[in-house]
């Protein structure tokens, strides 16, 4: 039996069981997460914004960092933000499977970063699977872009309006199209 609680086991990669003696923890972080997003989402001061953010993340957000809000997040404590990373109104991060977003990222409005999911088959559909996504430095997703668990998003990329990317997609090219396709390098 592992002596990681559900979180670990989760930023490592492990499906979670609906019936997981630990499974209702995730509704308890998440319930936690929302009360500091009702705040963070209320107010209008960048400073603010930033500190309620450090909270809902567990790490220090750098000055640098501009948020747009409302941003909605469903546990926070595995997104890992860098300096200079501006997000815009009305972004979703599903982070349990963690999401780190490097430095000088841009993320237009309505982009989903959801780094969990759920397996196609009847009988496991409630079980939860994690898969960490990686948007690496001066990389910018375009406005209602959808990034899926397990992608690596390469440096200088550019991810179209609009996209659904659900493979990785390599540095200095832009993507588009559902799924996501090469379109061009940079």
């Amino acid at each position: 039996m592992s002596t990681e609680n559900i979180f670990e086991r989760l930023r490592n990669g492990e499906t979670i069981s609906p019936n997981d003696p630990e499974a209702y923890r995730m509704r308890e972080e998440s319930f936690a997460t929302k009360k500091l997003l009702v705040q963070m989402n209320s107010t209008p001061d960048p400073d603010e914004i930033r500190n309620y953010l450090s909270q809902i993340t567990h790490t220090e957000i750098d000055e640098s960092v501009v948020v747009f809000t409302p941003l909605h997040i469903n546990y926070g404590k595995h997104t890992k933000i860098g300096k200079n990373v501006f997000i815009n109104f009305d972004c979703v991060f599903l982070d349990l499977g963690g999401i780190t977003i490097e430095d000088n990222v841009f993320i237009a409005p309505k982009v989903s970063l959801l780094s969990e999911g759920h397996p196609t088959s009847l009988e496991d559909r409630h079980s939860l699977v994690p898969k960490a996504i990686h948007i690496k430095k001066n990389a910018w997703i375009g406005a209602g872009a959808t990034i899926l668990p397990g992608v690596t998003i390469g440096e200088n990329a550019v991810v179209a309006a609009g996209a659904v990317v659900s493979s990785d997609v390599a540095p200095n090219t832009i993507v588009g199209g559902v799924p996501a396709k090469f379109i061009k390098n940079i």
